[in-house]
């Protein structure tokens, strides 16, 4: 989609360790940073930025949105900073070792999410804030970080996800104005056998190529978020691990019938490299992809 962030202009006393630009996700970019003591530049970010600290202490002064905020991080700190929050004067006054940068679309509750809430995107915004602890952004930061660490053949699918899960939860704890949310969940049915069937149909058509939980959700003629909820529900699976058996079975096809190069193969089954490919086939085997193919050969 295009979004870079705006780390790169904003963190010059940094240096960035890694990156999810290469991973092709939707919604969502990630960085991991290590931050040296100084003043950063002012900025009108373009982004909704959510700033997790994972290793080091710091105090961090800063000021945006008209307050002035004096935080002592430590592991697990949390800052907010909503796309279009002017900051005019941040201060890092010591190192930090190594923080994750979570960057989402600029109001990162499209209008479909906005709508499954019950809520009005024109009233919608975000607290600039900062927090000592959030379990579930914890949560979601995890989850990321291993996904970058290690990548997975439905990593795009289950960081969508992730993105709109962590959407929800700016709203329903943070928005700076208080927000009218439908009825619990529990009201709503699971996927009825025609529309599950729609669906598996056409993620087994559609396994070796890239496609969202939005796109899914469109074939079941659902919401996105309740989407979700359902399939989980009439399957046992999120729909990231739906589709990571059956690219894990494409995988193992292609490497039994065919001679195409492994490259092609690691594209075919969602990744964005081979090595990748190779160690995730690797922890889900037992053996390599090369390996594979020459055993299933000899049989």
């Amino acid at each position: 989609m295009g979004m870079l962030g705006n780390s790169v202009d904003k963190y010059v006393t940094g240096r960035m360790l890694q990156t999810s630009n290469e991973r092709r996700w939707s919604h969502l970019l990630a960085e991991r940073w290590s931050h040296d003591p100084g003043d950063l530049p002012p900025q009108l970010p373009r982004d909704t930025e959510i700033a997790i600290l994972l290793r080091g202490n710091s105090v961090v002064d800063r000021e945006g949105a008209g307050m002035r905020q004096r935080t002592f991080g430590r592991r697990g700190t949390v800052w907010l900073c909503p796309a279009g929050i002017r900051e005019d004067f941040i201060r890092v006054e010591n190192q930090m070792q190594e923080c994750l940068h979570i960057f989402l679309p600029g109001h990162p509750f499209d209008d479909t999410m906005l709508r499954d809430l019950d809520i009005d995107p024109s009233g919608m915004s975000i607290r600039y804030e900062s927090v000592d602890h959030d379990i579930f952004i914890e949560h979601v930061a995890d989850r990321i970080l291993g996904e970058l660490e290690h990548e997975t053949s439905t990593g795009r699918l289950l960081v969508e996800s992730l993105g709109r899960a962590l959407s929800a939860h700016l709203v329903h704890s943070y928005a700076a104005t208080s927000v009218r949310l439908k009825q619990p969940h529990a009201v709503q049915k699971p996927l009825d056998a025609r529309r599950l069937s729609r669906v598996t149909e056409f993620i087994a058509a559609s396994v070796d190529r890239d496609f969202t939980v939005k796109e899914l959700a469109s074939v079941a003629c659902m919401s996105p978020a309740h989407f979700s909820r359902s399939f989980k529900a009439a399957t046992g699976s999120a729909p990231h691990e739906y589709v990571s058996r059956q690219r894990l079975d494409l995988a193992k096809r292609l490497l039994s019938t065919s001679d195409r190069p492994l490259v092609d193969i690691a594209y075919a089954a969602g990744f964005s490299s081979q090595p990748n490919f190779n160690r995730a086939f690797r922890k889900a085997v037992g053996t390599t992809p090369s390996l594979y193919r020459a055993q299933k050969v000899r049989d």
